[in-house]
């Protein structure tokens, strides 16, 4: 266990192949006791968007509608749309994310990281292959309400559950989803650090949040945004890297605008529970 405590909290070693062509910005970090974080310098990040108000339920989207002069649009649908494009169509997709639970950044038109991750949530929790082109399927999807079968039907009304095989997180309430992200969990590796070693693997089991640290912690390795502790040092937390592979110490990575809404919704000695394996 002492290792699991320190799982967010200790360097990879940088030959390790998980890691290799991932910085891993967002798992290290604890705050000093005057609570100012150590000093050091933070990874750029985008704009962390204003929180909105609390989405009570999951909400049924609505068809999608034609859009015009979008590049790619023809008899009133809608081009493939790929990171990086830009115009009303991008907008529109982030609206029915949003609409769906999936997406908590600006409607600003534009497909950046944060859109993209919200689409890989959408498409593992539709029981897709994840990717960031969205074409028909994707449109499709996001009209179907259908999601995965909770992890821990009676673990309560409100609660978090995270799958390490799907590498999902879904906030509930009043046992419905009210928030489904796409998230990276720990690289199940063994890593050595200044004589420390240890394995990063995020623990399954039941637990609750046990602490709460807003905004940026900062160490020697990085930050972590908005951490939701729930067993010892490993938490929940935002990241400028969520990639699709498990890639943590043993913390929860989640997309830093997501971050801003999970931090709000869930609190203190709310249930957690894990579950799966990767």
């Amino acid at each position: 266990m002492a290792a699991l405590a320190a799982g967010c909290f200790l360097p990879l070693l940088a030959a390790a192949p998980a890691f290799a062509d991932e910085p891993s910005p967002g798992d290290t970090g604890v705050q000093t006791d005057t609570g100012i974080p150590a000093v050091q310098a933070v990874p750029d990040v985008m704009p962390v968007p204003a929180v909105e108000a609390e989405p009570e339920a999951v909400k049924v989207v609505k068809p999608v509608p034609a859009v015009k002069g979008v590049r790619g649009a023809r008899a009133g649908k809608i081009g493939v749309l790929r990171p990086g494009d830009r115009g009303e169509a991008v907008r529109l997709l982030q609206r029915r994310l949003h609409d769906g639970g999936f997406y908590f950044g600006p409607a600003h038109g534009i497909y950046d990281d944060q859109t993209r991750y919200a689409v890989w949530g959408l498409h593992k929790s539709r029981g897709m292959v994840p990717r960031g082109e969205v074409g028909p399927k994707t449109w499709a999807a996001l009209r179907r309400s259908k999601s995965l079968r909770p992890l821990v039907p009676q673990g309560g009304a409100d609660r978090v559950e995270i799958s390490l095989t799907h590498q999902l997180l879904t906030v509930y309430r009043d046992n419905r989803p009210a928030l489904v992200t796409h998230i990276s969990t720990g690289a199940e590796v063994q890593y050595c650090e200044k004589g420390h070693c240890g394995n990063a693997v995020t623990p399954v089991g039941d637990f609750r949040v046990t602490r709460k640290a807003p905004g940026w912690t900062t160490s020697r390795l990085g930050s972590m945004y908005n951490s939701l502790y729930f067993v010892g040092g490993i938490a929940m937390h935002g990241s400028t890297e969520v990639p699709l592979r498990p890639a943590s110490h043993g913390c929860v990575r989640m997309p830093l605008s997501t971050s801003v809404r999970v931090y709000n919704m869930v609190k203190e000695g709310e249930p957690v529970y894990v579950r799966g394996q990767i």
